[in-house]
């Protein structure tokens, strides 16, 4: 996975910290093989549109990571932070997320929409 410039010390204390216990540590696995697999992607051709929804689910499907929707924003917030690609896989998730506007608004203010929302009740 490619890191932004200056922010390899955060990958790498973010990494450490979260090694202790296995949720964490998923965590911390699947975004960087989820990076390293769309920057396979990325380099034929294809934009982070085309690609990000097809190799989360690639990644995902294999032995080891088996990802919650809170899993799964974690590792767009943390790619957001410190892949040189995470801002475009940002605002693809925040939109890909929204039910309404609050994706654009999140891509406006430059935060990451929680993906694990439940709703109760409803019409």
């Amino acid at each position: 996975m490619e890191i932004k410039n200056g922010k390899l010390h955060e990958w790498a204390y973010v990494a450490a910290i979260n090694s202790s216990n296995d949720y964490s540590h998923c965590v911390i696995e699947f975004s960087d093989a989820w990076a390293s697999e769309m920057e396979k992607h990325l380099a034929d051709g294809f934009s982070i549109d085309q690609c990000a929804d097809i190799t989360m689910h690639e990644v995902d499907g294999r032995p080891g990571f088996g990802i919650t929707g809170f899993m799964y924003g974690c590792a767009v917030g943390i790619l957001a932070e410190v892949w040189v690609h995470g801002e475009d896989l940002r605002r693809w998730h925040n939109l890909k997320t929204q039910l309404g506007n609050e994706g654009e608004r999140a891509n406006e203010r430059g935060t990451v929409l929680n993906p694990a929302i439940l709703c109760i009740g409803g019409e």
